[in-house]
């Protein structure tokens, strides 16, 4: 399917963000009214499967209503373009939170807090605050958010604006409860430590119908939008390509994919002599799930001090997102590792110059 008929000769298409039965989530390039071409992210619906189309709908046009307020408070994507199935925002050159990982960084969750303020001020609460992914951290550091889907605008302070609001606070402190645990205040532990009544309820009742909906009829498993093959197929191609004799790691990560929906791609540490070739024919020979999209070979992985492999970055490279993992990058030793990464990537189909 083209572009829809607002946005022909305005969009240019780059990476597919995140690709549901909710709506399709690229980067790209728009052209303002203004004439200028600017970076933005474009959410369309006019291809979500028919059964979905009422709900995708609804969560569409309240992201349409929460960012034409929030994005002019400095905290959120601005809104460029708000059509009939179409919705542009502005971008924000930062990472989210689960993969920008701001261990100890005090002055990110006072950023973050005042990010709440500022929209609770104006009325609007997110109520989406508990995904990392929701969360943006800049260059500078300072904190966004994204994704207003479930986001409400109130016209008065009542006492649901009041409840929604205490429940956006709780999980931002949660966020600071596992990345900056000794900057918790005694305040903060006392509403971690308190659920409002109505997130009470809705724990007992309807978040297990909300369970059995997402997990088992559409599909959706993990937080971070990988699906079931990121939970149930990962694990068993990660068995398998470690039994080689070569194969010392392997980290494998979900990439949206414009045609494909959701693919894998396995990141392999190996020996120099090591190929895609030889691993593709070690697991032709073997039963298992469908193997890995991507299969890249490194004699060298990412890794923290602790040992444990950056996933975060690996996930940027498998999503193209190439320009925002320089961020991440800790020294020159793993800034020339990362570089021969790049330079030997294998998911090229959607991708542009940033």
């Amino acid at each position: 399917m083209g572009l829809p008929r607002e946005i022909q000769g305005r969009w240019k298409a780059g990476v597919v963000l995140k690709r549901d039965v909710f709506s399709t989530v690229e980067r790209g390039r728009f052209l303002t009214d203004a004439g200028d071409e600017v970076e933005a992210v474009l959410r369309r619906i006019d291809e979500v499967p028919w059964w979905s189309f009422v709900l995708a709908r609804h969560l569409f046009t309240r992201e349409r209503r929460a960012l034409a307020a929030a994005g002019a408070l400095g905290v959120a994507p601005p809104l460029c373009l708000a059509g009939r199935r179409v919705l542009v925002r502005g971008w924000i050159e930062g990472v989210a939170l689960h993969l920008a990982k701001p261990h100890g960084d005090r002055a990110y969750f006072r950023s973050a807090k005042s990010v709440l303020r500022k929209l609770h001020r104006a009325g609007i609460c997110h109520n989406d605050l508990a995904k990392e992914q929701n969360w943006l951290r800049s260059r500078d550091g300072r904190a966004y958010v994204t994704d207003f889907q479930l986001a409400i605008r109130f016209k008065r302070r009542n006492l649901l604006f009041r409840i929604a609001a205490y429940e956006d606070l709780r999980h931002l402190l949660k966020h600071k409860l596992r990345y900056a645990p000794e900057a918790i205040s005694a305040a903060e532990r006392r509403v971690l430590a308190r659920k409002s009544f109505l997130t009470r309820l809705w724990m007992a009742t309807g978040k297990k119908v909300y369970q059995w909906v997402t997990r088992d009829v559409l599909r959706f498993t993990d937080r971070e939008g990988g699906g079931p093959r990121l939970v149930y197929d990962a694990p068993r191609i990660v068995a398998r390509l470690i039994s080689h004799p070569g194969v010392r790691e392997v980290a494998i990560v979900a990439y949206p994919d414009r045609r494909a929906g959701t693919g894998l791609y396995a990141f392999v540490e190996g020996d120099a002599a090591l190929s895609e070739r030889v691993l593709r024919d070690f697991m032709a020979g073997q039963d298992g799930p469908k193997p890995p999209e991507h299969l890249q070979v490194a004699e060298e992985l990412p890794r923290r001090p602790s040992g444990e492999i950056r996933n975060e970055i690996l996930q940027l490279v498998a999503m193209n997102q190439v320009d925002l993992i320089d961020a991440l990058i800790a020294n020159d030793r793993e800034r020339e590792l990362i570089r021969r990464i790049l330079a030997d990537r294998r998911n090229l189909r959607d991708r542009f110059a940033f």
